[in-house]
């Protein structure tokens, strides 16, 4: 495995109708809604859906690629709808699983799925938001789950009853919070690696995860696709005019990566990833950097706070709490602060780094 030249699973792409017929008879929609989770960042369904950086995917199948009103689609993407292509189920998954083959230059950076279940499981996931597929699609219930199912709307669950309020304040509101609550909400990793989970997870391990979750945005080698946040190189910008702020080049603790993504990452499905996942994805992101180089690289509580940050040094301590109008409980200067006119001293770049479909040009995939 190298991060310049990926080995591993080469995905074939399925071509024959009566291979996709095959898989399709063992497709299922609770695992194709979990395998949408990798699109949901950028595509929409259901009876909100709307286009976002990408094109919603309601009503897909029949459509004429590149025809969705009001998205801004890649010129390849239109040249290929105006040349015939449209949106079956043959047609979608050879895209799925090389979307670059099928459409050269489409803007949608996703590398493909490298499973034919996943595609399947996908494809069916989809058909139930299409007015003309959804009947296709098998959703009978096995006998068992159809009587549990029964049996829980003729009982609903109760509520778990929850404390009273514990204070005479004037209004009667709030109450103590119990230990799940804090439990789950109380989760931040401090640099001396204060909070860390149990769990474990190599580079090896984390370039699958990074490429199902994060490439589509980030890019294959954390270089940012279109507006989105680069996550590798870098280094010795700090100083200059347009200073290129990554994990490698400006981040000051890897607690802050691990803790980053495990509460907010992937994008559109925070909280997803289990924390051996985190582990991994961690130490891919490290190895993106070459802050650490070995393939095998394992990372753990054991040597988390082992791994020191390039840019560490540059970060100083708070002081705030020692100036006077702090120490001393004094009210802060707020106007005619310091002697002599205002000085334009320096500029602060604007880093739109979630692009908005809607925009004019703003980052949006076919």
């Amino acid at each position: 495995m190298s991060k310049f030249l990926k080995a591993g699973v080469v995905v074939a792409a399925v071509v024959g109708s009566a291979v996709i017929a095959d898989i399709a008879e063992s497709a299922e929609i609770a695992e194709g809604e979990k395998v949408f989770r990798k699109c949901a960042a950028c595509h929409t369904v259901g009876e909100d859906a709307k286009s976002r950086v990408g094109p919603h995917l309601n009503d897909l199948f029949g459509r004429t690629a590149g025809t969705v009103d009001g998205f801004k689609y890649s010129a390849a993407m239109v040249a290929a709808g105006e040349g015939g292509l449209a949106w079956d189920e043959q047609s979608l998954t050879q895209f799925l699983v090389k979307p670059r083959e099928v459409v050269s230059g489409t803007k949608m950076a996703f590398a493909g799925l490298r499973k034919s279940v996943d595609v399947a499981n996908v494809l069916a996931y989809l058909k139930t938001f299409d007015a003309d597929m959804a009947a296709t699609v098998a959703t009978d219930e096995a006998p068992e789950e159809a009587s549990a199912a029964a049996e829980t709307e003729e009982t609903p669950a109760q509520p778990a009853e929850l404390p009273s309020a514990d204070h005479d304040g004037p209004m009667k509101l709030g109450r103590l919070a119990t230990e799940d609550e804090i439990a789950a909400w109380d989760i931040d990793i401090r640099p001396d690696g204060l909070g860390l989970p149990p769990g474990r997870g190599t580079v090896a391990q984390g370039e699958p995860i990074y490429t199902d979750n994060c490439a589509v945005c980030h890019g294959d080698f954390g270089e940012g696709i279109g507006r989105w946040p680069v996550l590798a190189g870098g280094q010795d910008t700090l100083t200059n005019e347009r200073p290129i702020k990554t994990v490698g080049s400006y981040w000051p603790y890897l607690s802050t990566v691990y803790d980053y993504i495990r509460r907010a990452m992937p994008f559109g499905n925070a909280r997803s990833l289990t924390d051996d996942e985190v582990y991994a994805l961690t130490a891919y992101v490290l190895y993106l950097n070459d802050i650490v180089d070995d393939e095998e690289f394992e990372l753990s509580p054991d040597n988390f706070t082992e791994i020191g940050m390039p840019n560490e040094d540059n970060f100083i301590p708070d002081t705030r709490p020692a100036e006077e109008h702090y120490a001393e409980k004094t009210e802060p200067c707020m106007s005619d602060c310091k002697p002599g006119p205002v000085k334009i001293t320096m500029r602060a770049q604007v880093l739109d780094v979630t692009p908005d479909g809607d925009e004019e040009g703003g980052g949006a995939i076919d």
